[in-house]
């Protein structure tokens, strides 16, 4: 079984706070965007994986995908890090069985029908859903977009927002 070190929702996936801070201070050798929109535009993976530092591997995959394999001997102790553009996809995973204990939220853009709960964090009902679940499955949810800020529990945030 890999070695989850960071699980991130960030919709900008690979760029410079996950290149100069979370790969460094998590250790990881590879990183796993699961993203179904990215998985299907060559040219998003292939940006995604330039964008990768050195030493680290990117690979962008379907949700299905990453269940399909996540039990594959070639992933035994590898260190990664899982990127995601939402909180859907992290509880599909969840309800496959992958070992998620601890979601953070990096940046989740404003759009068409979001209500923003932080100045980087909006959210939609499909959203506040998913965090629910992933809260009751005992996951904690914190908001952080780089390691040294403080932690945020997104279950409070979204209660004052209520």
């Amino acid at each position: 079984m890999m070695d989850i070190k960071l699980a991130r929702i960030d919709d900008r996936l690979v760029h410079g706070q996950v290149v100069t801070t979370w790969t460094k201070i998590t250790g990881i050798s590879r990183i796993l965007v699961v993203s179904d929109e990215a998985a299907g535009s060559d040219l998003r993976k292939f940006l995604l994986k330039q964008a990768s530092p050195p030493g680290v591997k990117t690979n962008v995959m379907t949700v299905e995908k990453l269940i399909e394999i996540s039990n594959h001997s070639l992933l035994d102790n590898v260190k990664v890090m899982l990127l995601f553009t939402n909180p859907t996809d992290v509880s599909q995973l969840v309800k496959a069985g992958l070992p998620i204990d601890k979601v953070n939220i990096g940046g989740m853009k404003f759009s068409h029908g979001k209500k923003m709960i932080t100045n980087f964090v909006s959210v939609d009902e499909t959203d506040i859903e998913a965090f629910k679940f992933l809260s009751q499955q005992g996951i904690e949810l914190e908001i952080r977009k780089v390691p040294s800020d403080r932690k945020i529990n997104l279950i409070d945030v979204l209660k004052k927002t209520e």
